[in-house]
């Protein structure tokens, strides 16, 4: 029979949380309290821990490291509670850290005064009292007070040069957050772990942090399994802020950076849901080449692939053997790879002028004949390879370069419509679409368009317009809503650091349907719009500009628009006439703050109609004759789109340049590596 009695108020608190002031001798109430704990009928000790820390967890491994994701630690919704006492290696890098004075006290350190400081300043309270006899004397029992202030002063500053613990903040790209690795300066001298960058593969124990802050867990390292240093004063990204556009020339480390982060996540997980999607509705994954010999626009820039210049810098390599500094080949060397169409000849014929002034010192000096023997020669060559480079250049211009000598024997371009190859396997497969990067050497507006941007292009056969709209509008809100649920950390980053309204309109992507506008019914809007005005004019057979594509999305609508039925002007020779003459059956998606990201079309099924369209725009059939020959045997109707891939992660982060969404940022006179 137990007796019944009041639980004591210090026994509250669970059993391990007790403790007793270390400088208060023992009394008898912790032992009768210790009686009481076991008589009385209450929660037992481990009970009471267990209510406080849940049942420990496993954690799983990746499968060709054997570490442990910090997604799965730091970014759980306990925070890594649940894990608490597991072993396991990570890696990442150092994003932030703290180094402190080793000790068993909470983390906050005690504040170190040097002793010209502690004999300086007035005396504390407990100081005076220790000047009373009885009370240190108590003080020097307890095992204080017996050193002289001034002593105790020295001492305090020697505890700098005691053993330090340092707290790492470290991330390995799984995830937003960081997870805080403790690592002693027994394990490692701290300074070879102490940098932002610095790589570690650690392993250890999670541990419940003493003091609660940002962080509920950390890693208590016992190895260092990989240490990666870095030089603080080379590396760029040593600053803890820093602005994208400062860290667009180191592209090779941007992905080190939370926010480039994040979008690369964001990016695959659109990825992912692209396939998810296409698969699951029965369309099939082809690859298309990036190099064509079909000029589908000449009168657009185009990016050649083309061996003709190799041999004129080979050429230039020759003249060079006696003498590299003649013609001060690096420098033409160095030049030619920036511009491979001209192969620079200004350089060519700087060091030309170069060279000649050389001559005429070597002339003038009369010491050495050989030498100028030599560099009249190499002038002689420059002089010979900058005729052939302005002939090369001139024939290039007027599009008469023999490229029967190139490598594919006739003229081959970096692909600027990678559907056009889709629809072979369209009118075979049925249902296709592809995933690849497409090419465009225009002079455009670099925070807008890229040089290489990457599209997700889709092809239907037997399908019309309206069935590709659909399909479009289905991806689109397929791709937002995978975001939505498994980038929600991402998003929250993006929602706080770039655009504080990004969440609510992805959402507004997937709650309701697209809104749908003719060209035509769009001008009408325009002119009956008094309350602002348009720099450009919107008139029939004129694209429509960003601020009209703006109104529309972000003012009129305030969600994604669908404008069909274009002016055949304004879109490609294959997309089908409608009966008026006048317009095709075409359409673009324009969503708030990115504007156009989804292009589409019914092509044109019709022979004689696209030849009769090939011929008005003047475009060399012959080229064409592959992609006529799919209207002439075996034709179906068909219909399909591109998806802009960077302006939809626009859409989704809030960005407004486009240099800040891609991995590696391809514009004019940029192209860092």
């Amino acid at each position: 029979m137990s007796l019944f009695c009041p639980t004591p108020f210090f026994l509250y608190k669970p059993y391990p949380a007790l403790h007793l002031p270390t400088h208060i001798p023992p009394s008898p109430i912790p032992i009768l309290s210790f009686f009481l704990l076991i008589h009385c009928p209450m929660a037992s000790p481990s009970q009471s821990v267990a209510a406080e820390n849940p049942p420990r967890q496993s954690v799983e491994r990746l499968a060709y490291s054997g570490r442990v994701a910090l997604l799965l630690i730091a970014a759980r919704a306990d925070g890594g509670l649940g894990l608490v006492g597991e072993r396991v290696a990570v890696g990442g890098w150092v994003k932030s850290f703290t180094v402190r004075p080793k000790s068993d006290a909470p983390r906050s350190p005690p504040q170190i005064l040097p002793p010209a400081a502690v004999e300086g300043r007035d005396a504390t309270c407990s100081e005076v009292l220790f000047k009373i006899p009885i009370l240190r004397s108590i003080a020097n029992m307890l095992g204080r007070g017996n050193e002289p202030t001034k002593h105790r002063g020295i001492k305090l500053a020697l505890k700098k040069a005691m053993p330090s613990v340092a707290y790492l903040r470290i991330n390995d790209g799984s995830c937003v957050a960081n997870l805080q690795v403790v690592v002693d300066s027994s394990i490692c001298p701290l300074e070879q772990v102490t940098a932002i960058g610095t790589s570690i593969l650690a392993e250890g124990v999670i541990e419940k942090v003493q003091m609660r802050g940002k962080y509920v867990v950390e890693l208590k390292v016992d190895k260092l399994l990989h240490v990666g240093s870095v030089n603080p004063q080379k590396y760029p990204l040593s600053k803890t802020r820093l602005s994208l556009e400062s860290i667009r020339s180191f592209s090779h480390f941007r992905a080190r950076t939370t926010t480039v982060a994040s979008l690369a996540r964001v990016r695959n997980t659109m990825t992912h849901a692209t396939h998810t999607f296409f698969q699951k509705n029965g369309f099939l994954f082809v690859h298309m080449p990036i190099i064509t010999t079909t000029d589908m626009n000449p009168n657009q820039k185009k990016f050649y692939v083309t061996q003709l210049f190799n041999n004129a810098e080979d050429g230039l390599m020759g003249s060079s053997v006696k003498d590299r500094d003649a013609i001060n080949l690096e420098v033409v060397r160095a030049s030619s790879v920036k511009d491979r169409d001209a192969i620079n000849l200004e350089v060519v014929r700087a060091a030309i002028r170069d060279k000649n002034k050389r001559i005429e010192e070597l002339k003038r000096s009369d010491s050495n004949k050989e030498a100028l023997i030599a560099a009249q020669l190499d002038v002689q060559k420059a002089n010979e390879l900058a005729q052939q480079l302005e002939e090369q250049e001139k024939a290039l211009k007027q599009g008469k370069l023999d490229f029967s000598k190139d490598y594919f024997g006739q003229p081959a371009y970096l692909s600027p419509f990678p559907g056009l190859h889709l629809e072979t396997y369209a009118c075979a497969l049925s249902s296709v679409y592809t995933c690849g990067p497409k090419f465009q050497a225009e002079d455009s507006q670099p925070t807008k368009h890229l040089a290489e941007s990457s599209t997700i292009e889709v092809e239907l056969a037997f399908a019309a317009v309206e069935d590709a709209m659909k399909c479009a509008e289905d991806c689109l809100k397929s791709l937002c809503s995978s975001v939505l649920a498994n980038c929600s950390d991402d998003l929250k980053f993006l929602s706080s650091r770039v655009d504080d309204k990004c969440i609510d309109r992805i959402q507004s992507i997937v709650s309701a349907p697209f809104a749908r506008i003719s060209y035509a019914e769009a001008l009408e809007m325009f002119k009956k719009v008094t309350d602002r005005t348009f720099e450009s004019k919107a008139e029939w057979g004129v694209h429509l500009s960003n601020e009209h594509q703006s109104y529309l999305a972000n003012e009129l609508y305030k969600q994604p628009v669908i404008i069909y039925e274009y002016p055949k002007e304004l879109k490609p020779f294959y997309a089908r006439l409608r009966d008026d003459g006048r317009t095709v059956t075409a359409f673009d998606i324009i969503v708030p703050k990115a504007g156009v990201v989804a292009s589409g079309m019914q092509k044109e099924e019709r022979i004689d109609a696209l030849t009769s369209r090939i011929e008005e725009l003047g475009f060399p059939q012959k080229q064409l004759e592959w992609y006529l020959d799919l209207r002439r045997h075996g034709t179906v109707k068909h219909s399909g789109f591109s998806v802009n891939f960077e302006n939809m992660v626009m859409f989704i982060s809030g960005l407004n340049d486009v240099r800040d969404v891609v991995p590696f940022p391809r514009s004019k006179g940029e192209a860092n590596c």
